[in-house]
């Protein structure tokens, strides 16, 4: 696992669209219990060079029901974006996160963590990656639908501020599906 870090560290396969360079930011461990798959990092990850370290982190340790430490001790969490660097800015935020990471990664980075429980697909990039036909129509369906996933997947939308008129549109998955989520990672933690 550490020679594979320290290689993903080194990538660079997409640096010439990286408007601030790479800096991949991924956390694994061999004993890992929960993977988060999110989109990529955003320009205050990429500058602390730590996943989550930003509101949408916060917001998502909140519905996780999480410390800190434990949602980075790596023994609990492995963080693995679709995008491992910060991808740039587009019209109405951060700009997807690049499509050479996750298949040139995820599956070997997986792979070395067989005590995996659960894998968290935040946001619909990972969510069309990871389920393929079994993505529903849209974001909000397949959350909706989280059931149908479990035990492997759990489809949740992105924590990020800017969502939260999906969030307010949408107040049963806080009210709902968080709790259920919580009871899970709870059990497996």
């Amino acid at each position: 696992m550490q020679n594979l870090l320290e290689s993903i560290s080194q990538c660079a396969i997409c640096k010439e669209h990286l408007p601030l360079g790479p800096r991949p930011v991924v956390t694994a461990h061999p004993e890992s219990k929960i993977v988060i798959i999110g989109q990529a990092p955003g320009t205050k990850v990429h500058e602390s060079g730590i996943p989550w370290d930003d509101q949408s982190g916060k917001k998502l340790r909140q519905w996780l029901n999480v410390s800190d430490e434990d949602f980075y001790n790596t023994k609990n969490f492995a963080i693995i974006p679709m995008g491992f660097c910060y991808p740039g800015k587009g019209k109405t935020g951060d700009l997807p996160p690049r499509k050479e990471c996750a298949p040139e990664w995820h599956e070997t980075l997986i792979e070395k963590m067989p005590k995996v429980e659960l894998v968290l697909l935040i946001g619909a990039y990972a969510q069309k990656y990871y389920l393929k036909e079994l993505f529903k129509k849209n974001l909000t369906e397949t959350v909706g639908e989280y059931k149908t996933y479990l035990p492997k997947y759990f489809p949740i939308p992105h924590p990020s501020p800017t969502n939260r008129f999906w969030r307010a549109k949408n107040p049963w998955f806080e009210e709902l599906i968080v709790p259920e989520l919580q009871k899970v990672v709870t059990s497996i933690l």
